[in-house]
């Protein structure tokens, strides 16, 4: 008997349009970030969250990953254009290795392209800069701490 594959899917979700899928992408953000990384819960949430485009990874029926995009009011220092931010990716442990945060940035940036930024900025926690630079970002700047975790700023012309 061959082994069963589950699909995974990537689905934007508006807080306004589909609250229930919205308060599943918060509740991961949760788990990992407060739960799993102890970032404190008043740091977790923001008010980019309303306006933000969110993308929601399911596995099968399952929701276990997400990210959003923010527009930014100002390209990056020595940038020109208009620019995006991502952020607030998070993959629950479980479904982690298995191209879901891939398939998230990449639903992320398509929709920056749509949007037509010129390009992307975010804050990589330093151990997951390895797979930003695999995703084409380059690393700007020096390491910060951010909500206590080490952090430097990446960014990706579109």
């Amino acid at each position: 008997m061959a082994a069963e594959t589950t699909t995974i899917r990537i689905a934007p979700v508006s807080p306004k349009k589909a609250p229930g899928d919205f308060h599943a992408a918060l509740a991961l953000r949760e788990v990992v970030f407060i739960e799993e990384q102890a970032v404190p819960p008043d740091l977790e949430r923001d008010e980019f969250d309303q306006d933000a485009f969110h993308v929601l990874a399911w596995e099968g029926m399952h929701p276990v990953g997400t990210g959003r995009l923010v527009e930014l009011s100002a390209p990056p220092e020595g940038c020109t254009g208009k620019w995006g931010r991502i952020g607030r990716m998070a993959v629950v442990s479980y479904s982690r290795g298995k191209g879901i945060g891939r398939m998230i940035l990449e639903a992320l940036e398509a929709e920056a392209r749509t949007r037509e930024m010129t390009g992307i900025k975010l804050h990589a926690q330093i151990h997951a800069m390895g797979f930003y630079e695999a995703m084409g970002y380059v690393r700007c700047g020096e390491e910060f701490e951010e909500a206590g975790i080490p952090h430097c700023e990446a960014r990706k012309e579109l």
